[in-house]
C-alpha cells in the first residue's frame, strides 16, 4: 500500500464531495505530503477554517507522527477552473 492510500482515504471520508483530491508523497519518504483538495464545504470559510478541517480529517496520522511535513492547496469552488480561489500553506510537524 502507498504512504498516501491511507490519507486519501481519510480525506475522502471527511470530504465525499471533493471535486479534486490528490495526495502527494513529495519526497518519497513517506512523511512529507502535498494534500490538494476542492470541495463546496469550504465555500465562505477562511484560509484558516478550511486547513482545519483538512487537519481535523487528518488529526491520528499527524499525531502518530506518520505526517512531518504537510502542504495544503484548498479551495471552496469546484474544480479546475477556480484555481485563482486557491489557497496554500506549509506546516512542518515536529
Amino acid at each position: 500500500m502507498a504512504a498516501t492510500e491511507p490519507l486519501e482515504a481519510l480525506l475522502r471520508e471527511a470530504f465525499p464531495d471533493a471535486a479534486e483530491l490528490s495526495v502527494e508523497d513529495r519526497t518519497g519518504g513517506g512523511d512529507h505530503f502535498q494534500v490538494t483538495l476542492a470541495s463546496t464545504r469550504f465555500a465562505g470559510l477562511s484560509l484558516v477554517e478550511q486547513h482545519r478541517l483538512v487537519y481535523d480529517a487528518l488529526a491520528e496520522p499527524l499525531a502518530d507522527e506518520t505526517i512531518h511535513e504537510l502542504r495544503i492547496k484548498t479551495t471552496g469552488a469546484l474544480g479546475a477552473r477556480y484555481r485563482s480561489g486557491r489557497a496554500e500553506k506549509t506546516v512542518a510537524v515536529v
